[in-house]
C-alpha cells in the first residue's frame, strides 16, 4: 500500500512540474507576440436600420470578396522587387463611435482598421488561404504583412503627419 502511494505521489509531481514547465514556455512565447483579442464593434441606430440581417464580421468564417473588382487588380504582385504602394479605398465604410471601419481586401488577405479623425485601430487581419500574418504597430502607423512563399502583401495605415490613410503595396 505504501509503495502504491509512493508511486502515486511521485507521478503526481512529475505530472505537476511538466504542466507548469509548459504553461510557463507558453505564455513567454505568446507575451512576445502583437496579438490583441477582438472586440466588439458598437452597432449605432443607423447601423441596425440598414443591415439588420447582414453581419459585419464573422469569427469562423471567411468573409465574402468584395464585388468590386478595382480592389483585386490593387493587390497583384508587381514584377519590381521595389514595394509598389497606392491608396487603397474602402468598398463599405461602417460609421462608428470612434470614426469609420474600413475593410481593405488583397490577395494575401482581409485588413481592417477602425479609422478615427487622428489615429486608427487595427480591427481584424484576417490572412487568405496559403497566406500568413504578421502585424507591428507603433503610436502613429500600424503595418500588416501577408506572405506565402516570396509574395507579400503590405498593408500599412498612417496616421503620423494627419488623418489616418492607408496604403497598400505589394512585392
Amino acid at each position: 500500500m505504501r509503495r502504491g502511494l509512493v508511486h502515486v505521489l511521485a507521478w503526481s509531481l512529475a505530472t505537476g512540474a511538466a504542466v507548469t514547465l509548459s504553461w510557463w514556455g507558453v505564455h513567454t512565447v505568446m507575451a512576445g507576440t502583437a496579438y490583441d483579442p477582438p472586440r466588439a464593434l458598437p452597432i449605432t441606430a443607423a447601423d441596425a436600420t440598414t443591415q439588420e440581417s447582414k453581419p459585419l464580421a464573422s469569427s469562423t468564417g471567411r468573409p465574402s470578396p468584395s464585388p468590386s473588382p478595382s480592389n483585386k487588380a490593387q493587390a497583384k504582385p508587381s514584377a519590381t522587387s521595389a514595394p509598389s504602394l497606392r491608396p487603397a479605398p474602402s468598398p463599405t465604410p461602417t460609421p462608428t463611435a470612434s470614426g469609420q471601419v474600413k475593410a481593405y481586401d488583397t490577395d494575401g488577405g482581409r485588413a481592417v482598421f477602425s479609422l478615427g479623425k487622428a489615429d486608427a485601430t487595427l480591427v481584424s487581419a484576417t490572412p487568405g488561404a496559403g497566406w500568413s500574418m504578421q502585424v507591428w504597430k507603433t503610436e502613429s502607423w500600424i503595418r500588416v504583412e501577408f506572405s506565402s512563399g516570396a509574395d507579400r502583401v503590405s498593408v500599412f495605415c498612417t496616421w503620423h503627419d494627419g488623418p489616418p490613410h492607408v496604403e497598400i503595396g505589394t512585392y
